[in-house]
């Protein structure tokens, strides 16, 4: 594929750092020519995201941009290896743009320190050759498959989920795009996200790397690349197998009349909460003004074990969502209560189960906890 950049030669060091690549008929001075005037775009600096930026970094690749608004938890240790012990609390990308500047001092690291909306990707993602998708949720993975083909990028595709991952490439001119796969997000909660499900610590490893070796490939034009083509791998039978895709003459992104022509709410499409509060929720902002006065009500924490002790707000008791739809014995009627989770969307589950059960004085957090990192501050520590 075309770089978006000239490249200058190789100094004396990057000949020597590259040599094995170069000595591969394949890459030869030319391909590393290619991997310094590339450019690619990482979401996330996760489980994904930290091993694709390792060996990205390593290669050569001219030009990574890191996007994250996230900081280091204890909980990320096992799996998110671009970040270490002395790191916790950090800003994501700044332990990732110190680690991978160790890895190439050679290459350029951009750090996107927000989280990708509709507002912003397109200028975000615009500069880079190629996006890889290390998100781990469907909004943000609908959200960058379009801005890709909107674009005209492709969309290095990874998701991991307990002991299984995917692999993919989204958005090339004769290949199929993720909404071509999954027309429709599925219905909120029914898939477990790895903060509710878990994921053993290696499989990101796997996968990350899949999605590195895809990106370098596209760079250099060899091999055959995973368009039309996902790869499945299950780690307790240490097994891969392949599904072949076709791009869907409906699909309404990339197929022959499509209707989406432009970003969307994509928490609204994946059927949380829109990017604007409702009557039913309560901003960040306004909840952190609320609690700073004082003012009578219960705030509840509906997400799971793992991540209540991952860090809360301030003042809220847990009662996880499958407990609060089926008990609320230790709730009363006359209690105003504010209820959150991660995004939104299990708050807003647990909200409408209440008021079927008679509850009304009742609101969700806007956009969750992760919202309320990003415009209030980080989550208190157990």
């Amino acid at each position: 594929m075309t770089t978006t950049a000239r490249s200058s030669p190789l100094t004396d060091a990057e000949l020597a750092r590259y040599a094995r690549h170069i000595s591969l008929p394949q890459v030869g001075l030319e391909g590393q020519l290619r991997l310094k005037a590339a450019a690619v775009a990482i979401v996330g600096a996760g489980g994904l995201g930290s091993p694709a930026a390792l060996y990205l970094a390593a290669a050569g690749i001219g030009r990574i941009g890191i996007i994250d608004f996230d900081r280091v938890d204890l909980s990320n240790l096992h799996r998110q290896v671009l970040h270490g012990t002395s790191d916790l609390d950090r800003p994501k990308i700044e332990s990732a743009r110190e680690r991978l500047r160790d890895i190439n001092p050679e290459i350029e690291i951009d750090a996107h320190g927000t989280s990708l909306s509709s507002a912003n990707a397109l200028d975000i993602l615009r500069p880079y050759d190629i996006i890889l998708d290390g998100s781990d949720n469907f909004a943000t993975r609908y959200l960058v498959n379009d801005a890709a083909v909107l674009l005209g990028k492709p969309d290095v595709y990874g998701s991991i989920f307990r002991f299984e991952g995917q692999v993919s490439i989204f958005g090339l001119a004769d290949g199929p795009c993720y909404r071509c796969l999954y027309p429709e997000p599925p219905p909120p909660g029914l898939i477990p996200s790895c903060a509710e499900g878990g994921v053993i610590g290696v499989l990101p490893g796997v996968i990350g790397m899949l999605q590195a070796t895809e990106a370098v490939k596209l760079f250099l034009g060899i091999g055959e690349p995973l368009a039309g083509r996902l790869l499945l791998f299950d780690a307790l039978q240490m097994s891969f197998r392949e599904l072949r895709l076709r791009k869907s003459p409906d699909c309404a992104l990339c197929g022959p009349n499509p209707t989406i022509r432009a970003l969307i709410d994509y928490e609204r499409f994946c059927g949380g909460p829109p990017a604007e509060s409702d009557g039913d929720e309560i901003t960040p902002a306004e909840l952190a003004a609320r609690l700073e006065r004082g003012d009578s009500l219960r705030l509840i924490d509906v997400r799971e074990v793992p991540e209540w002790r991952s860090g809360r707000i301030e003042g809220a008791e847990h009662i996880p969502l499958g407990t609060i739809v089926h008990d609320q014995s230790r709730l009363k009627s006359d209690e105003e209560i504010v209820l959150y989770c991660r995004s939104g969307s299990r708050s807003a589950n647990a909200l409408e189960a209440l008021r079927a059960a008679g509850f009304s004085n009742l609101r969700s957090l806007a956009g969750g906890i992760d919202r309320w990192a990003r415009e209030v501050g980080p989550p208190s520590r157990p």
